[in-house]
């Protein structure tokens, strides 16, 4: 039996996210938005009986089984802790920080009976399926290196909010090369362990935020990733991101192995074996038949679709509205996965910052938020 669901949110992900819950057959019971006026229109667009600025209204409504949280990071961890300490199942996006993503995996492990996943839609898109199949197949023999390139317009809104400041997690990095490295771990099956990297913000202020205020948050990110093995073994990944490029959209991801390679252009994927003439078309595009949606691109797009089908799959196998197959969503990204990969953004950050190699340890216990200030008396008591 399909659960009842309740969406936080009102921006572009939530708008693709509700038509594509329906077709599934999925009831969407509850929108909450930042003020009433957001949640009424957009509730109202799209056919929601219940719209609330209340967090609470939403996860206390008594048709709501499964929680869809697509807010600004700086918010998602308080929802999405309280989803599961009510009972509800939840996906959800990125955190803001390591320290959130760790309360999160605190909470998932406390509710292991419910479902609890991130929204990274990357692992659901069928070229990356696909991928990650004829990796562990060895199409391309030992793998050596991959390569990352992602290309488009600028991520601020229209005016001054948490996409402007690195601290609330706006930026390239925490934005979109979260999902980057979120999917480069699934595809090689390996985590970082040093990384590398520079972040820049070209645009500071623009016609519409200017002022006193000033953008904060990267619009260009280069990083490099050793994952796996130590030395001079593992895998070498480079991942560039730049949001100051008029046109169409590029996202390309291609994974060089002892014997060929793969690469993901878009929503498709292509290989090449060493030796041939040419690249092979292995997956082509099966075309979007939805709503054109231009805030959202392709492979994202596509991804969240495929993933909304396989939440209507592990939910349907079951007569109870909270009880899920795990089957369907194997490949989604866990709490813990998250915490992993807001730890590899972390380090990048302290990387641009000082211009060294930093490692990747991930939190195994919350830090105490008086450290400092004990730090500080046992000095003057010294």
């Amino acid at each position: 039996m399909l659960p009842g669901v309740g969406v936080f949110g009102t921006g572009s992900t939530a708008r693709v996210l509700v038509p594509l819950l329906k077709a599934e057959g999925f009831e969407v019971h509850a929108l909450w938005g930042r003020s009433e006026e957001e949640a009424c229109c957009l509730a109202k667009e799209l056919g929601i009986p219940f719209h609330t600025s209340r967090s609470d209204d939403v996860l206390l409504h008594q048709d709501v089984d499964l929680v869809c949280i697509y807010i600004p990071p700086s918010m998602t961890r308080q929802i999405a802790v309280k989803a599961l300490g009510i009972g509800k199942n939840v996906v959800c996006e990125k955190a803001a920080t390591a320290v959130d993503s760790f309360k999160m995996v605190t909470a998932a492990r406390y509710y292991p009976q419910l479902l609890s996943i991130m929204g990274n839609t990357l692992r659901f898109l069928p070229a990356f399926v696909t991928m990650r199949k004829l990796l562990v197949e060895g199409y391309i023999g030992e793998l050596q290196v991959c390569d990352v390139r992602v290309y488009g317009p600028s991520l601020l809104d229209q005016s001054y909010g948490w996409t402007c400041e690195e601290l609330m997690g706006g930026g390239g990095l925490h934005t979109v090369g979260s999902t980057i490295i979120d999917l480069l771990s699934y595809l090689t099956g390996a985590r970082a362990h040093r990384v590398h990297g520079l972040l820049r913000t070209f645009v500071q202020q623009n016609g519409l935020i200017r002022g006193i205020r000033h953008v904060t948050s990267d619009d260009f990110c280069f990083f490099q990733m050793l994952m796996g093995g130590s030395g001079s073994s593992g895998v070498c990944c480079t991942v560039t991101l730049n949001f100051n490029m008029p046109g169409s959209f590029v996202h390309e991801v291609m994974v060089v192995g002892s014997t060929g390679r793969l690469v993901a252009r878009g929503t498709e994927l292509y290989g090449q074996r060493n030796g041939s003439k040419g690249e092979e078309l292995l997956l082509g595009d099966s075309g979007w038949v939805g709503p054109e949606v231009k805030e959202m691109p392709l492979p994202h797009l596509h991804g969240l679709s495929s993933m909304v089908k396989a939440l209507r799959q592990s939910f349907q196998a079951h007569e109870e509205r909270r009880s899920w197959a795990r089957g369907p969503v194997a490949m989604a990204p866990t709490f813990e996965d998250g915490l992993y990969v807001q730890t590899v953004v972390e380090a990048v950050k302290r990387s641009s910052c000082n211009g060294e190699w930093e490692c990747v340890e991930i939190m195994s216990q919350e830090p105490d938020p008086n450290h400092n200030l004990c730090e500080a008396l046992q000095r003057n008591k010294n």
